[in-house]
């Protein structure tokens, strides 16, 4: 081998195993750029005066006004709407998961007549989001006795949310060995034994993942809400922003410092849990 032709696989080695290519990473840069610019323009504003956001859209706070955020924080309407979505998205959270894994771990455990049917079933929930069943679920909701409440919203976002949970709990539940369920039952474990003590660890990333995909999605529900509630006391944050941008039509920097504080619980929550979330779907698709 001739010192060129080493030289060159030298660099060939080097750039498969090195860094990359440099427009990779611009192209990563700027879609990066193009989804947190808006975030960034949204809570720059809330420290800006309407003044200044007339005479140059784009700029800096100078100088930086806090008060549009404390005056937020100070009152009672955020912290209501807050608490709102919370009970909301804490309780589909609560039924999606206890509901789907115990869904899942029938289909992925327990033989019986029609369980691929089940499965197939639950698949196909995926093909009819919420949106298209607005109109026949609003005459649900209000023949239950279920307006203007929380759960009227809260249980249907739970049945729209267990077909992606039990796609996602069923992989991980059918990987747990058959040797180990055997191996529970001869030391005196139950059904219910094994289930909390071995099924509850083994799927915890998946529980995770589907926990947090729920919570989120409740957070940031708005169609449902919107249809559902009609009193201010018990608007969640979503239709709170819709309503309080309605109020503060003229003072935008108000509006755009209440908008920044809506959406940083959800943006916490999502980027604390984001590796979980990802660990939780690569497991889904090995199983």
């Amino acid at each position: 081998m001739t010192a060129s032709a080493t030289t060159t696989k030298n660099r060939v080695s080097h750039a498969s195993g090195g860094w990359g290519s440099p427009w990779v990473y611009l192209v990563a840069f700027l879609l990066i750029g193009l989804c947190i610019a808006p975030a960034i323009y949204i809570i720059l504003g809330g420290f800006r005066t309407n003044s200044q956001i007339i005479m140059d859209p784009v700029a800096l706070p100078d100088p930086w006004v806090v008060s549009n955020y404390i005056d937020i924080i100070l009152g009672n309407l955020f912290w209501r709407e807050l608490w709102n979505s919370l009970v909301c998205a804490v309780g589909t959270t609560v039924g999606v998961v206890v509901l789907g894994l115990m869904a899942s771990y029938a289909i992925a455990r327990y033989p019986f007549f029609g369980r691929e049917a089940m499965f197939a079933y639950f698949s196909a929930g995926l093909m009819f989001p919420m949106t298209v069943a607005i109109t026949p679920l609003y005459i649900m909701v209000r023949d239950l006795g279920l307006m203007n409440s929380h759960a009227g919203i809260i249980l249907p976002q739970i049945a729209f949310a267990l077909p992606m949970t039990v796609i996602i709990l069923v992989p991980f539940l059918r990987a747990i060995p058959k040797e180990l369920e055997e191996a529970a039952f001869v030391d005196g474990a139950g059904r219910l034994g094994f289930f909390v003590r071995m099924v509850l660890p083994l799927s915890a990333s998946g529980v995770v993942t589907v926990g947090v995909l729920s919570f989120v999605a409740s957070w940031n529900s708005y169609m449902l809400p919107l249809f559902i509630l009609n009193e201010e006391a018990l608007y969640t944050l979503p239709l709170g922003v819709q309503a309080f941008a309605s109020q503060w039509s003229v003072d935008t920097a108000r509006v755009l410092a209440f908008v920044s504080l809506s959406m940083i619980p959800a943006l916490v929550f999502f980027s604390t849990m984001e590796k979980r979330i990802v660990g939780g779907l690569t497991g889904a698709v090995k199983g």
